[in-house]
């Protein structure tokens, strides 16, 4: 459907089946169809500024013009210059060493398209994490279909127009539609399906993927701990901590979900929080900077958090000196949540907002033990002086990244691969990780003519017994 996106369940089928053409058509675009459509990608982001900034206010009711156009458009841009620079380079066919006893032959690895590429992206980054998948895997040579979150009406329809406008349906299509849309969506036989979004849906998105056979990589969440080790500089980490914490007030998946906290700096942790924070956000119900949550339904969900916590003897500390803003507008003051325990809700659910719950511990041993007691987070941040204890967190415990001494930064590095472990993902990309999620890595074995394999060949006996024993001894 050229010129409009798809809105109608019904639609999908044909729209597949119409970039499955096209790839036939075309199985292994060339150096420059696959730069060609990166610019194009790249020029939605870089043209459309003004209009993706005014739409993902309006979905949120307000949203830091400032934090959309770095967390999002130069996230977007960033990613696609890189691909359009080094798409060369990941092209390449990629030769592999030879065992002695398989010269003279020759082998490689191939990188193919898979076909075509189904992305759902969610609500929180609604262009950044539609459109960097989308990148990875026009890089690697693939068609797209994208579903983006009917939670950002305004930005989705957007998306829809620009990229419908941008490219050949046959290329990249944007699919809009509510949550049965996106049910039908995932159960479409797709060569590789890329899903950013709850722990839960993951798991219905890859139930829906398996009947297919299709492969998945899966962005989800989690409780994603940031620990300040015994010899922490707060001076430095706390302001760090505060901005992962609150960009986009919360609402990101890798923003720290609980602090670990040394019992005996529990008192200096609080007060370095109380004082930094109004510097950095000075009276939230005005500020510019600070984000509304999404929407009346997740502003009761972490409201009801809250009062779990304080119900169950947690105290609660608003981190906010100015006046109190409209409930309308959704702005959420950051609050501290210190004696929390493993029964309440906070520490049992992912948060994705500005409430902040700190655990203290007595030895990194506890802190560690912790850590593990939970499902592998999406991220994981540490805060300390002592290489050697840095050292024993990054390898005794489990998590999709991490950042040291600082929050968030992991993510935006394009040669480091970005995901979970377990419950927290699937899978990875960013960068060349994204070009490989999304190709096949083909082996190539390419035999000569002058081969000694014959002297395996039937029929059997004493010459096939030595040559056996000869590739033991050697291999053994």
């Amino acid at each position: 459907m050229h010129g409009a996106g798809v809105t109608a369940t019904d639609a999908l089928e044909r729209v597949l089946r119409v970039q499955r053409e096209a790839f036939a058509a075309e199985r292994y675009p060339d150096l420059a169809a696959r730069r060609d459509r990166l610019a194009r990608l790249l020029g939605i982001v870089t043209q459309h500024e003004d209009a993706l900034v005014a739409a993902i206010t309006r979905d949120f009711g307000h949203r830091s013009s400032h934090e959309t156009r770095l967390a999002e458009l130069y996230v977007v841009a960033a990613e696609a210059r890189h691909a359009i620079r080094r798409l060369p380079h990941w092209m390449k066919s990629r030769r592999v060493a030879t065992p002695w006893h398989l010269l003279p032959a020759s082998a490689g690895i191939i990188r193919q398209p898979l076909g075509v590429a189904g992305v759902i992206s969610p609500w929180n980054y609604p262009v950044q994490l539609a459109l960097a998948p989308a990148i990875a895997a026009i890089a690697a040579g693939n068609r797209v279909m994208l579903k983006p979150s009917e939670m950002t009406p305004a930005t989705s329809a957007l998306l829809c127009e620009l990229v419908a406008t941008t490219f050949r349906e046959d290329e990249f299509a944007v699919v809009l539609g509510d949550a049965g849309v996106g049910a039908a969506f995932a159960a479409l036989p797709f060569d590789h399906l890329f899903f950013t979004g709850s722990t839960a849906v993951g798991r219905s998105v890859a139930m829906a993927a398996a009947a297919n056979l299709t492969p998945v990589t899966l962005e989800l969440g989690g409780k994603s701990p940031a620990l300040f080790d015994e010899d922490a500089d707060f001076a430095h980490g706390i302001p760090r901590l505060i901005v992962g914490k609150l960009l986009n007030a919360g609402q990101t998946c890798i923003a720290p979900d609980y602090a670990l906290v040394p019992a005996s700096r529990l008192d200096e942790f609080v007060g370095a929080l109380r004082a930094e924070l109004p510097r950095l956000y000075p009276s939230v119900a005005t500020n510019p900077d600070y984000s509304s949550i999404i929407n009346a339904r997740h502003h009761a969900r972490l409201e009801a958090l809250a009062d779990d916590a304080r119900a169950r003897g947690a105290k609660l500390w608003v981190l906010d000196a100015g006046p109190a803003g409209d409930p309308a507008q959704r702005r959420m003051a950051p609050t501290l949540v210190t004696g929390v325990t493993d029964d309440m809700a906070i520490m049992r659910e992912e948060i994705f907002g500005p409430l902040l719950p700190v655990e203290t511990y007595a030895t990194i041993d506890e802190a560690i033990a912790r850590i593990n007691a939970r499902p592998h987070p999406l991220a994981l941040y540490w805060f300390g002086r002592d290489r050697a204890r840095c050292e024993r967190v990054l390898h005794e415990t489990l998590a999709g990244g991490v950042t040291v001494n600082d929050t968030l930064w992991h993510f935006a590095h394009e040669g480091l691969p970005f995901g979970g472990v377990g419950a927290s993902g699937i899978g990875a990309y960013h960068g060349e990780h994204g070009f490989a999620t999304f190709s096949n890595a083909k082996p190539v074995f390419r035999q000569s003519r002058h081969s000694a394999a014959r002297l395996l060949y039937p029929p059997y006996g004493r010459r096939f017994e030595r040559l056996l024993a000869l590739l033991r001894r050697f291999n053994g």
